[in-house]
């Protein structure tokens, strides 16, 4: 996919709101996205309204009301001027900032990782609030958050999974060794268990005997009450990145090659060693079947605007498996979903245009909906 920046128009600039931050574990790389957000907005199109969210569940929004404190969980909020369009980003000062209209948001870029932001909860406040938004809507956002309400969509969907069992905490907590019976009598070791909702491989762990599981289980439980077990592949991770809404687009699949043992927090933002391999190397194929996967996988979950779809690529078999969907992907400097664009054709720049576009096209398509009936009129459309 290719695409290029028009013209820009002489109208008024396009006022977007972008929302970071969040009690989530992972408001840290929440920052780091809204950040690259930011700075690929252009200030000659854009008014950038920075719009954060602390730990704590305070919302901070600068250039709008200069009275609000700063969240020191949030930082200095980061905006985009022209003194930093090229990329760098510059805390804003007391006050209001310079060049940022007043009023109304014309679109929000959510950039609120993990749970409070994906999962549906923050989509259905804009929704609510009929403001457009860059991203899934609350269905798709809630179900591709869970992974194991994902994954049972998968399956009645025919599309290939691994072996997984979910475990809730409840029964964890009041009988732990017919739990982790019932793993060892499903799949055994070594396996993954994990929180179901969750992102950035929080909680995450790979347990490779009843002592691990027990361990990973108790540490899984403390992010979420509905936990997922599953059978570990041998396996290449590759992921591919889907965008558009009724006729998504996939991008050429790339493939991580992680530090550790598996792509873990650490591998995924602390540890340098960790590679991105752009395009894959996989045949021409296997890649023809991940893209396919991927866009199957966002139409079952009704996503719109962008997604990252994972897959395992067994090492022996080669079979494909659909891993999860990630409605809300990293944007950092390291992220999978924007490099994967550009090795498309797409700079990040022209990334952002376009997912503001889809934010708008989905709105305007739910405005287009009648929201009152009269019996009397025979399902014609009332007058207006």
């Amino acid at each position: 996919m290719k695409r290029t920046r028009g013209r820009k128009g002489r109208g008024r600039k396009i006022r977007v709101g972008v929302i970071f931050g969040g009690r989530s574990v992972e408001h840290e790389v929440s920052l780091i996205s809204a950040q690259a957000v930011m700075a690929a907005l252009d200030p000659e199109r854009y008014d950038v309204v920075p719009i954060g969210i602390g730990k704590k569940g305070r919302w901070v929004c600068r250039g709008v009301h200069a009275a609000l404190p700063a969240d020191p969980s949030i930082g200095g909020l980061i905006h985009v001027t022209k003194s930093s369009s090229r990329g760098r980003g510059v805390p804003v000062r007391r006050g209001r900032s310079k060049g940022v209209s007043q009023g109304p948001l014309d679109v929000v870029f959510p950039v609120v990782h993990g749970t409070g932001g994906e999962d549906g909860t923050l989509q259905g406040l804009l929704t609510l609030a009929g403001i457009p938004y860059v991203g899934a809507g609350v269905l798709g956002s809630a179900v591709g958050m869970d992974k194991a309400v994902s994954k049972a969509l998968f399956r009645q969907a025919g599309l290939p999974i691994v072996d997984y069992r979910v475990i809730r905490r409840r029964d964890l907590e009041s009988d732990r060794d017919r739990v982790v019976l019932t793993v060892e009598e499903s799949f055994g070791y070594p396996c993954f268990v994990k929180p179901s909702n969750g992102g950035s491989s929080v909680g995450v762990s790979k347990a490779k005997n009843r002592a691990g599981l027990i361990d990973g289980l108790t540490r899984a439980a403390r992010y979420d009450r509905i936990l997922l077990v599953e059978r570990a592949v041998e396996a290449r991770e590759i992921e591919c990145s889907v965008l558009g809404n009724d006729d998504p687009q996939a991008s050429v699949p790339g493939e991580i090659i992680p530090a550790n043992e598996f792509y873990d927090y650490r591998a995924k933002y602390l540890d340098s060693g960790s590679r991105l391999e752009i395009p894959a190397r996989i045949s021409p194929e296997q890649a023809g079947r991940v893209r396919e996967l991927a866009v199957r996988a966002f139409q079952v979950l009704d996503l719109a605007g962008m997604a990252r779809v994972d897959f395992f690529l067994d090492k022996t078999s080669e079979a494909i498996f659909v891993n999860e969907v990630n409605t809300l992907p990293g944007f950092t400097p390291i992220s999978m979903y924007p490099k994967l664009w550009e090795a498309s054709g797409l700079p990040f720049p022209d990334l952002v245009d376009r997912l503001i576009e889809l934010a708008l096209e989905r709105h305007s398509e739910r405005a287009s909906f009648v929201t009152t009936y009269d019996p009397g009129a025979n399902g014609k459309r009332p007058s207006r």
